[in-house]
């Protein structure tokens, strides 16, 4: 089945060409668009001060990561999880330029832009003209929000990846998968089948629906 990774950064600002840099990288791989469970996260030393706005937004300051490894000494452990995989990301190219200037300052070259999914851009095709910010992406899909007090990447990957999901055309309602792993293989299992049930109209309903079909002009239910 096919790899991708979903991915969300936390960061000091909003412009990595002004001196913003990341502080936080959370990964989760999906194999046929489920998640296996396999995750990759980090807090990182921005090397540089966190400020208040910032901070109000994911809840991390200077001091949660003084001591942090700086990117440098991620880089290859996160460019080894995600490998040459799809990455998954909502508003990707705000996540994409900030890895990749991030990457320019250890000379490493940039993400391929082939690889970017935007689920950003895949809600506002489906929902154009509506909010599609991940908040409003959850409570549309009825996804619990009540643990996201802050923006922790972690916990983001993890309600975007149910938001993926549902962009994607949601779970087959009845049908449950259980993810094994071994061997480098992932493993699906059928773990609880949906039971048929037949849906038989009543008496009323057979009354109505002739009711209808006899007003209608040459109906198809009529034709031989």
């Amino acid at each position: 089945m096919k790899r991708a990774v979903l991915f969300d950064t936390e960061t000091t600002g909003f412009d990595p060409s002004t001196g913003d840099r990341v502080l936080e990288i959370a990964a989760l791989e999906l194999v046929g668009d489920l998640p296996t469970g396999r995750h990759y996260h980090t807090l990182i030393d921005p090397e540089r001060d966190v400020p208040e706005e910032a901070a109000r937004v994911h809840g991390y300051t200077r001091a949660h990561l003084v001591g942090q490894k700086k990117f440098h000494e991620v880089a290859e452990a996160f460019l080894a999880f995600v490998g040459d995989d799809p990455l998954i990301a909502h508003n990707a190219p705000f996540d994409f330029g900030f890895l990749d200037a991030e990457l320019a300052r250890i000379g490493q070259p940039p993400l391929d832009r082939a690889r970017m999914v935007d689920t950003l851009d895949m809600a506002r095709t489906r929902f154009p003209g509506l909010p599609n910010s991940l908040d409003a992406l959850c409570r549309r899909y009825g996804i619990d929000l009540s643990e996201r007090t802050t923006h922790n990447a972690l916990l983001d990957c993890r309600l975007l990846a149910e938001v993926y999901v549902e962009l994607m055309g949601g779970r087959q309602r009845g049908l449950e998968l259980a993810v094994a792993e071994g061997g480098g293989a992932v493993a699906y299992t059928l773990t609880r089948a949906r039971t048929p049930r037949p849906m038989m109209p009543s008496e009323a309903e057979l009354a109505a629906h002739a009711a209808f079909v006899a007003g209608l002009k040459e109906p198809v239910w009529l034709r031989g």
